[in-house]
């Protein structure tokens, strides 16, 4: 148990209220599902596995057979190693959900061994960041017409670790670091809610908060490849360190802030840690590292024609 954990205090509660959030059957991502189905909440699990979102759905819902004004929970497939998936999920959202109140980008991979997507990124990086670039901005429009709307993107402290590399974002060309490539990952998670707050300032958007934030250490399988990333023996240090370990109840916490708390209803941009905001890296305060991030996100997932932030969206681009 660690010796300090921000907690979510707010009693809001979220009836009427539509909230999508990716790679849930476990861990942070199904304690967040769990305490927006309390508040009342229609829950979209976003997940690959559709077995363990059943599964995961059955616990929590048996979990609260005595709990009244309950919300509703749905699952629907989304696989972030393909944007052809994610072009699938956002298009059956579309059509089946007339709002989104919070869009939850929690999903992620940590120092995986090195390998691609189906389109050919870099896992992490396609995983974590440019997979959710693409959902979010396709979501975007249904998102704008829920106002007020919260954007909820989980990123790591490892992102104090990480760098983008604009030369060779996918390791094609350097010594490749599951480090290296995680903490990259998890620095554009920043970058990409900073440039989606600037954007939706210049352009007189309200209604429309956004937020990363760091989790916390979690007891989760999240780090099942710590050995093969670090050095054998590393995954076993970490369960025993379990005095800065939390858990996924406590993980959750902070996303549960950032997407319900009175407190910070009215930020945008920053970056949470334990309830509270603080100051992200340095890297993740250049505000040109933010502009190029989105402009080469944009083209790489297809999207450098289509600007869904417009009064006049053509969604036919998502089918």
């Amino acid at each position: 148990m660690p010796f300090f954990s921000g907690r979510c205090y707010s009693k809001a509660r979220l009836d009427g209220k539509t909230a999508v959030i990716t790679g849930c059957n476990t861990g942070i991502g199904k304690e967040t599902v769990l305490d927006f189905y309390k508040r009342g909440a229609r829950v979209i699990m976003a997940c690959r596995d559709l077995t363990k979102a059943e599964a995961a759905k059955l616990d929590i819902t048996k979990k609260c057979e005595k709990t009244q004004n309950l919300g509703e929970i749905i699952i629907t497939k989304l696989d972030l190693l393909s944007l052809t998936s994610v072009r699938e999920c956002a298009n059956h959202i579309l059509a089946t959900e007339s709002k989104i109140n919070l869009l939850i980008n929690n999903a992620g991979v940590m120092m995986c061994p090195k390998g691609t997507t189906e389109d050919g990124f870099e896992t992490q990086l396609g995983t974590n960041h440019f997979s959710h670039f693409l959902l979010t901005l396709l979501l975007f429009p249904r998102i704008l017409a829920s106002k007020p709307a919260r954007i909820v993107n989980v990123s790591s402290k490892a992102h104090e670790m990480g760098s983008i590399d604009f030369d060779d974002l996918n390791f094609e060309k350097r010594s490749y670091s599951p480090l290296s490539a995680y903490g990259q990952s998890k620095l554009a998670n920043v970058l990409f809610t900073k440039e989606l707050c600037k954007i939706l300032k210049e352009r007189n958007i309200e209604g429309i908060n956004v937020y990363s934030l760091h989790p916390g250490v979690i007891a989760t399988d999240l780090g099942r490849h710590l050995d093969s990333a670090i050095f054998p023996g590393a995954r076993s240090i970490y369960k025993l360190a379990n005095w800065f370990i939390k858990s996924p109840e406590l993980g959750a916490q902070t996303t549960i802030y950032c997407a319900v708390d009175e407190k910070c209803e009215n930020e945008s941009g920053l970056y949470y840690s334990d309830c509270v905001p603080i100051r992200p890296s340095r890297e993740a305060l250049k505000p040109e590292n933010a502009e190029r991030l989105w402009k080469i996100s944009e083209k790489s997932v297809g999207l450098e024609n289509w600007d869904p932030l417009a009064e006049d969206k053509d969604l036919s681009i998502i089918k």
